[in-house]
């Protein structure tokens, strides 16, 4: 038995002792694997688990899914961040009715067509439900490989996510391809951590080259990642006499798109009210009288190339649209990011 069979024996073996009960692991319908997967890209089981029962409660079927409103999938999906994985979950239920009489199509190449679907995702759905051996790397899979084979590639480059895609591959030929997919995941997920490896525990310690190198901390190999990007955020929230307010959907295309919030003007820095009423998307309808910053410190909301700084001044004399204008109950109807819900959740709670 050579290097190879021996990993993915081992892992086999892991996985039938050690594989954690989730939900979606009791079945092969297409269906819930794939959304299953694209809830957890970006996402914690944890926390996963929880979306993933509202959604098929909400949702049990690829038509009811598709028959929904984006606004209707945005809202539970509101918390998870990354919302294009909720406007193409919602697109793909679409196509997948549409076009294909709502049947998941079954070949790997037809699956990368469908939006939000890239090959991480085709290969567990081809893998887990249609038995083909097709290897899934994600991150779990770069540091299981990188370790064990002693692989110092960058794992963030091209070239090196084609040399552990090959490797990956090569590992799974021979093997019943849905559950060896799940099984090396989930290796990487509760053994071959990222900080601190649970080495005492692992099954693979005599063939690990980076065991027997004590370069566990040192693999996988990435790239450093492109500078952080600062910005400045200004909501502006108007409170008219009469219990109204104004909330708008972001149309542009930029974060959190489609998703509502307060009226925004975004700065270059954090400033004063002066200086913020003379910025030229300031509103004309707000009386600055009476105005007054919330959040004397930002609330600082961290997403993976910029910071969001974002403050909150209360209009209490605001004279706004009245076209625009909008109850404040009926404010927690809509799909919003995070800093917004927990704007409203401490300001109107």
């Amino acid at each position: 038995m050579n290097q190879g069979q021996s990993f993915s024996r081992k892992i086999l073996e892991w996985y039938g002792k050690n594989q954690r009960p989730l939900p979606w692991r009791t079945t092969r319908n297409p269906y819930y694997i794939w959304l299953s997967e694209i809830i957890l890209q970006q996402t914690r089981v944890a926390q996963g688990t929880s979306y993933y029962h509202t959604f098929v409660s909400a949702f049990p079927s690829v038509f009811d899914l598709a028959q929904a409103t984006e606004e209707q999938v945005l809202k539970l999906w509101q918390g998870l961040g990354y919302y294009s994985r909720a406007r193409n979950l919602h697109k793909t239920a679409r196509l997948v009715v549409d076009q294909y009489d709502g049947i998941f199509p079954q070949r790997y190449d037809q699956l990368l067509t469908l939006p939000g679907v890239g090959p991480y995702t085709a290969a567990a759905i081809a893998s887990i439900c249609f038995d083909q051996e097709k290897a899934v790397v994600d991150g779990n899979v770069f540091r299981v490989l990188s370790r064990y084979f002693g692989i110092d590639m960058p794992i963030n480059t091209t070239k090196g996510q084609k040399h552990f895609s090959v490797v990956a591959q090569s590992l799974i030929q021979g093997t019943n391809p849905g559950v060896y997919n799940q099984a090396v995941m989930e290796f990487g997920a509760l053994t071959c951590k990222p900080q601190s490896p649970d080495c005492s525990a692992c099954p693979l310690t005599d063939g690990c080259w980076a065991l027997q190198h004590q370069q566990t901390t040192h693999l996988p190999v990435k790239l450093p990642k492109k500078a952080v990007k600062n910005r400045y955020f200004n909501y502006l929230v108007p409170l008219t006499d009469n219990g109204h307010t104004i909330f708008l959907q972001r149309t542009h295309k930029d974060i959190w798109h489609k998703l509502y919030e307060f009226p925004l003007v975004e700065t270059n820095t954090a400033v004063d009210f002066k200086v913020l009423c003379k910025q030229p998307l300031f509103p004309d309808w707000i009386d600055s009288s009476g105005c007054y910053l919330y959040n004397e410190k930002p609330w600082v909301h961290k997403l993976t190339h910029q910071h969001i700084h974002a403050y909150f001044w209360i209009v209490p004399s605001a004279v706004p649209p009245k076209n625009q204008l909008i109850s404040i109950q009926s404010v927690y109807e809509f799909p919003v990011h995070r800093l917004i819900d927990r704007f409203l959740h401490k300001f109107f709670d």
